[in-house]
């Protein structure tokens, strides 16, 4: 096996496994924490598939901007943390049959298609990344960052308010 091909494996391990904790873990911060490690595995793959735009945007938009978010929308949701909410479904017999059938389809489908083994190397020389880089970094650097200082200052802002309304809450 080729060092592309381990990493890969140790990738995918790495998605998969946090992909089933996020579901199955019963504190819903750490869920949303392996939501994160989930994300950060698939940015890892799309490295390998020598997509490092894609990549960079999976890591700031979903481990960078999702996952903070749904961390702060579960910290500020006094009625999650103060109270004991069950995570799990009742639905659960019904859920499992259809991700097995709908592994079931993946497979088949992937199983029937047909893989070119080597591309045509002009398809791997023509990439998007730099001039999309170009495009967004240069003429909109500025706006860029000062969205980010805005968004910095919402969200503490946010942790706060947070503060102030939480019942004895001490500085």
């Amino acid at each position: 096996m080729t060092g592309q091909g381990v990493a890969f494996a140790v990738l995918a391990a790495i998605t998969i496994i946090s992909a089933l904790l996020v579901v199955t873990i019963k504190n819903i911060v750490r869920s949303a924490l392996f939501l994160a490690l989930s994300f950060v595995g698939v940015a890892g793959l799309y490295i390998l598939l020598n997509a490092e735009f894609l990549a960079a945007v999976q890591v700031l938009i979903y481990v960078g901007a999702i996952t903070v978010l749904m961390l702060f929308a579960i910290m500020l949701t006094q009625q999650i943390m103060s109270a004991k909410i069950s995570q799990t479904t009742e639905w659960f017999w019904l859920a499992l049959p259809m991700a097995l059938a709908m592994l079931a389809t993946l497979i088949f489908f992937f199983a029937m298609r047909t893989y070119p083994v080597n591309p045509a190397p002009d398809a791997l020389a023509v990439g998007t990344t730099m001039p999309l880089a170009e495009a967004l970094l240069k003429p909109y650097l500025l706006p860029f960052e000062l969205a980010s200082f805005i968004l910095l200052a919402a969200l503490v802002g946010a942790i706060v308010i947070a503060r102030e309304e939480k019942p004895g809450a001490t500085d």
